[in-house]
C-alpha cells in the first residue's frame, strides 16, 4: 500500500464512525480523552467544543502515524530491494546429508537470510495493490501476516549450532501454520472487492506472483524440516522415486470417494503410458494440482450424464516420460466446454461450477466436491483452482493447457520438467 494511503485508511478506520476493527485495535492504542458536547440553550442545538475537535484530529493524527509506521518500515524497504537467491532442486537433492548435521545448519542459514526477502517482495506487492483492494479487511489481515513473518524472522539471532537451529525450526513450523489458509483468504478477499477491479491483469499478476511466491516458500521451508526425518526415499521433501502413477492413484481414490458419496457412483479411471516411469520429484505441487485436475473432469463427465449416474464413459489418464520432462494427461467425456467460456476458465474467480449451479436437477449436488478437498490445498471452490495449477505449473518450469472438444469432452496437459533432465533445471 502506498505510504500516503496508509496514512489515510488509518484516518478513515479512526474517523467519524469510530468502527475501528479489533484487528487492529493493538496499533491504535492512543489515550483518548473524551470531551461531551454541551447543550446549547437556544434549540437545544448539539455542539462540539473546539478543544474536543482539536483532541479528536490529535487522536486521528496519532493513529494514522501508529499505522502508517506499521505498515512502511525501512527496513522491510531495504529487504524488498534484495534480489531472492532461488535454489535448483538438483542442487537441493545432490547436496545430500551428513553425519554431523551441518547440512541442516547450512539450510537453516540460508532459510534465515532467504525468507525475510521474499516475504518483504510480497509485502512490497502488497502495498502496490489499488487503494480500495489492498484495503478490504481480509486482504489486508493477509498483509498484516506477512508484516510480522518478516519481524519474527528478522528479529531471530543468528544460527550458530544445533540448538538455535532446533529453535529456529520451532518458529518455521509456527509460520507454516499460521499461513495455511493465506490462498483461501486471498480468494475471499479478491471475491469481495471485485466488482472494484478495473483491470484483470492486475489481479493475475498479483495472484500468479503472490501465490508461487507462497510456493516456493514454503516447498523451501517444508525441505528444511523434512531434513530430520530419516526416510531413505527422500532427500527432504524430494522423492528420489517418484512414481506418478502412484500419486495418481491417491488422487483418483480421493475424487472417486467424493464423487460416489455423492451419486452413488463415479467414473472409472484408467492409467495409461508409462505407468513403471520412476524419477526424481517433490510430490508437494502434484498434490495441490491433480486433485483439481481429476474433479474437474469427474464433475464434467458426472454433469453430462445426469440421466444415466450409472452408466458413464472412463476418465483417461496418460503418462508421458523423456529425457527433459514428463506429461500427464487427463481426458474425460464431459461434453467439453463451452466456446463462450472456454477462454475464461484460467481467470481467477471463474468456476464453471457456477454455470452448472443453473441447472435445476443438479441442486448444487457438487458443492461439496467443489469446496473440499486437501486441506494443505485450500484452492477450491473459489475459482481458483486451474488458474492456480497453471501458475504453480509455470514456476516449477512447465505448463498446463487445456484442449476441449465440445460436444465430445475435454483434455487437460500438465507438463512439468525434471529436476536432474537434460534440459535447464527448474529453481525455487
Amino acid at each position: 500500500m502506498h505510504p500516503c494511503l496508509a496514512g489515510i485508511a488509518a484516518e478513515m478506520l479512526s474517523g467519524a464512525t469510530g468502527n475501528v476493527r479489533p484487528r487492529l485495535g493493538s496499533l491504535l492504542r492512543a489515550p483518548v480523552t473524551e470531551t461531551l458536547p454541551p447543550l446549547s440553550a437556544p434549540g437545544n442545538r448539539i455542539y462540539r467544543s473546539t478543544s474536543s475537535m482539536q483532541g479528536y484530529s490529535e487522536l486521528a493524527r496519532e493513529r494514522s502515524k501508529t499505522v502508517t509506521s506499521f505498515y512502511n518500515q525501512s527496513a522491510i524497504d531495504a529487504s524488498a530491494e534484495k534480489a531472492s537467491v532461488r535454489l535448483t532442486l538438483a542442487t537441493l537433492l545432490y547436496s545430500g546429508k551428513s553425519s554431523d548435521g551441518h547440512h541442516t545448519l547450512s539450510s537453516a542459514k540460508y532459510l534465515h537470510k532467504e525468507l525475510p526477502v521474499r516475504i518483504a517482495h510480497r509485502i512490497k506487492g502488497f502495498r502496490s495493490l489499488p487503494f480500495i483492494i489492498g484495503c478490504n479487511p481480509t486482504i489486508l489481515q493477509v498483509h498484516e501476516m506477512y508484516i510480522r513473518a518478516y519481524h519474527m524472522l528478522s528479529d531471530f539471532p543468528q544460527i550458530t549450532d544445533q540448538d538455535v537451529e532446533a529453535r529456529f525450526c520451532k518458529l518455521v513450523r509456527q509460520l507454516l501454520d499460521d499461513h495455511k489458509d493465506v490462498v483461501t483468504m486471498l480468494a475471499q478477499g479478491f471475491r469481495e472487492c471485485r466488482r472494484h477491479i478495473q483491470d484483470e491483469t492486475v489481479l493475475r499478476n498479483f495472484l500468479d506472483t503472490t501465490l508461487c511466491s507462497r510456493l516456493g516458500i514454503r516447498m523451501l521451508a517444508t525441505h528444511h524440516l523434512a531434513l530430520h526425518e530419516d526416510n531413505p526415499d527422500f532427500v527432504g521433501i524430494i522423492c528420489r522415486r517418484l512414481s506418478p502413477k502412484k500419486i495418481i492413484e491417491k488422487w483418483v481414490d480421493f475424487a472417486r470417494r467424493l464423487c460416489e458419496h455423492q451419486y452413488g457412483n463415479s467414473p472409472r479411471v484408467r492409467i495409461n503410458g508409462h505407468v513403471a516411469a520412476r524419477f526424481p520429484f517433490i510430490p508437494l505441487p502434484l498434490d495441490y494440482i491433480l486433485p483439481e485436475l481429476l474433479k474437474n473432469a469427474m464433475r464434467a463427465t458426472m454433469e453430462s450424464h445426469l440421466e444415466t449416474p450409472h452408466n458413464v464413459p472412463d476418465v483417461i489418464v496418460t503418462i508421458a516420460n523423456n529425457d527433459i520432462d514428463f506429461v500427464i494427461r487427463i481426458s474425460d467425456r464431459g461434453g467439453g466446454i463451452p466456446h463462450n467460456i472456454i477462454d475464461k476458465v484460467m481467470n481467477y474467480h471463474f468456476s464453471t461450477a457456477e454455470e452448472s449451479a443453473q441447472d435445476p436437477r443438479m441442486n448444487n449436488l457438487f458443492n461439496t466436491i467443489t469446496n473440499s478437498g486437501n486441506q494443505s490445498n485450500p484452492m477450491h471452490g473459489f475459482g481458483f483452482g486451474l488458474p492456480t495449477s497453471r501458475a504453480y505449473a509455470e514456476y516449477l518450469g512447465g505448463s498446463l493447457s487445456v484442449q476441449s472438444m465440445q460436444g465430445i469432452g475435454t483434455d487437460v496437459y500438465l507438463r512439468l520438467r525434471h529436476i536432474d533432465g537434460k534440459g535447464e533445471s527448474f529453481r525455487v
